[in-house]
């Protein structure tokens, strides 16, 4: 299992003013990307490969 306490997060350049924000967590290394709900950071994350990740966002653009 992933530890999501590592990541660096930052939130979405796309994020609302109004507190619906998605956080997006680095690693350094490389690993993962992770995802959560600022309003929850200790409830549930996801979690992508880099190329996942790039589909992900890919496939959220075209909605």
């Amino acid at each position: 299992m992933l530890e999501f306490s590592r990541p660096t997060w930052r939130k979405s350049s796309r994020s609302a003013q109004n507190g619906a924000c998605v956080e997006i967590g680095t690693y350094r290394s490389g690993a993962p990307v992770a995802i959560r709900d600022s309003k929850n950071p200790e409830g549930a994350k996801l979690a992508f490969s880099r190329p996942e990740f790039r589909s992900f966002i890919s496939k959220v653009k075209t909605l």
